[in-house]
């Protein structure tokens, strides 16, 4: 198992969920789902999901739950399927606001 380890700067509320560009030294989310009752949360990790083709259950959220830094670890199946995501990682970041 290959892991990814992905610091996030989630912006809940937000019309879609989308990669929008660094913040701080990590990848900032915005999410189309509110702060409450962990659907934020929720839509972080189906988006990692979706954006990295990876089953839900190969997402975790390691650390914070309730706040906008986050830390995501993905499990790969193959060090390449990491690197990929990694540099999927590494365009949005470069790429700024509206990233996808």
């Amino acid at each position: 198992m290959h892991l990814l380890k992905l610091p996030i700067h989630a912006t809940p509320g937000a019309k879609r969920t989308e990669a929008a560009g660094e913040h701080g030294g990590a990848l900032r989310v915005r999410l189309g789902a509110p702060p409450v009752d962990g659907k934020a949360n929720a839509a972080l990790i189906a988006w990692a999901a979706r954006a990295f083709g990876v089953p839900k259950t190969q997402v975790e959220l390691l650390h914070g739950a309730s706040g906008r830094q986050k830390l995501l670890q993905l499990r790969f199946g193959s060090a390449v399927e990491r690197d990929a995501a990694q540099a999927q990682v590494d365009a949005w970041m470069a790429a700024g606001d509206g990233a996808q």
